[in-house]
């Protein structure tokens, strides 16, 4: 008998799922209990045959809608997971449309590098009728206009969480994050596993353009980063939650729904204290998209246009902390009183201040620089 959902982790991640990973919801009764949970399919009508594979962020879903999902239109899920834009591309590039994924999830700034590689479809909108769900905010971007190949899956932030046993002062902007790194939480710090939003803590605590080419911007990141902070990090994190929720470290770089999820946690939720950083932070969005040569591009459409219902959009919300762009969703999360909604809905004074990453000519130097940021941490 099928399973509705399988999970396939590869060896790289089994310590670290992801940057949003499995804590939360259903997902807090690990991950045995999980696919014990989901170990039969309890039936439904079926408008679709075969399975469904998506290849995405560990841990990204709520493991109920993936199961009512086959319950209610019958393909079995296999969920496999990546840790970053750059390994899920390389693996689909060499694949060259056999991977055998229907959906990949990628990141706002990833689109038009896989679409013009010819690792999307273009998308059927008349496949995908409660597009017209979705806030005009997160449709027809600059990134991909008139969402030819990438539908909004949720968005957000950055910023960091901080110790407030340890650290007393009170900490609001990324140059207080820089030097809380260097004073009271040297070595009880991590830094995300994101060469970007690494060099964004800097650009943006020095009033420079997150997205900049200068040279001698990069260069003077470069100086800072190895010179000034390699040696009192403790680690860099893909899933940031679990080291929150345990009280692991004094200053922890993370997106905002991973901690949210880690603070809700925490046996004590009021130790650590969330920053949306004064000078800005990069804004993401992370997408649906079908894969080029998906082997069930059907139930893709159909799994994609499930997600976008209002009703299903809140489960999923209130289970990975993200906004999900549909129309209406921070009035019925309210209604239904979620937790910590500051977390998940960025007012409009901090938005007015996040700007979209972009790929830049210098992204391999980011690459190089945060390469050897790892190689020194700690020494």
């Amino acid at each position: 008998m099928n399973q509705p959902v399988r999970i396939l982790i590869p060896k790289a991640l089994e310590n670290s799922l992801s940057r949003r990973t499995f804590l939360g919801g259903t997902a807090a009764l690990g991950i045995g209990a999980f696919l014990a949970a989901c170990s039969k399919p309890s039936g439904g009508g079926s408008s679709s045959s075969g399975g469904l594979n998506i290849y995405t962020w560990g841990e990204y879903d709520d493991p109920a809608v993936l199961k009512d999902f086959t319950s209610a239109k019958g393909p079995a899920i296999t969920l496999d997971s990546y840790g970053s834009n750059p390994e899920m591309i390389a693996k689909l590039s060499a694949a060259k449309g056999t991977s055998g994924y229907d959906i990949c999830v990628p990141t706002h700034s990833s689109i038009q590098q896989m679409a013009t590689g010819g690792l999307l479809t273009e998308l059927d909108h008349t496949k995908l009728p409660n597009m017209k769900n979705l806030n005009a905010k997160v449709v027809n971007t600059p990134f991909d206009p008139g969402n030819k190949y990438s539908v909004c899956k949720d968005w957000g932030s950055t910023g960091y969480v901080y110790d407030t046993t340890v650290i007393k002062r009170n900490l609001t902007s990324w140059a207080d994050f820089l030097d809380a790194a260097q004073k009271e939480a040297s070595g009880s710090m991590s830094l995300l596993e994101d060469q970007g939003e690494v060099a964004f803590t800097y650009f943006y605590a020095n009033g420079i353009d997150p997205n900049t080419t200068d040279p001698a911007h990069i260069d003077a990141y470069r100086s800072f980063i190895l010179d000034k902070i390699a040696p009192h990090v403790q680690a860099f994190e893909s899933s940031t939650n679990n080291s929150i929720s345990s009280s692991a470290r004094t200053l922890i770089h993370c997106w905002n729904g991973d901690a949210r999820l880690g603070i809700l946690a925490n046996p004590e939720p009021d130790r650590y204290k969330w920053v949306w950083p004064s000078e800005g932070a990069n804004l993401w969005q992370d997408n649906w998209a079908i894969v080029k040569g998906a082997p069930h591009e059907d139930a893709a459409y159909e799994f994609i246009n499930y997600v976008l219902d209002p009703t299903v959009s809140l489960k999923e919300l209130t289970y990975i902390g993200y906004n999900t762009g549909i129309q209406g969703i921070e009035e019925a999360a309210r209604k239904a009183d979620i937790k910590r909604p500051d977390m998940v809905f960025i007012s409009d004074q901090i938005m007015s201040k996040l700007i979209y990453s972009q790929m830049t000519s210098m992204d391999g130097k980011i690459i190089a620089i945060y390469d050897e940021l790892k190689a020194a941490a700690g020494k």
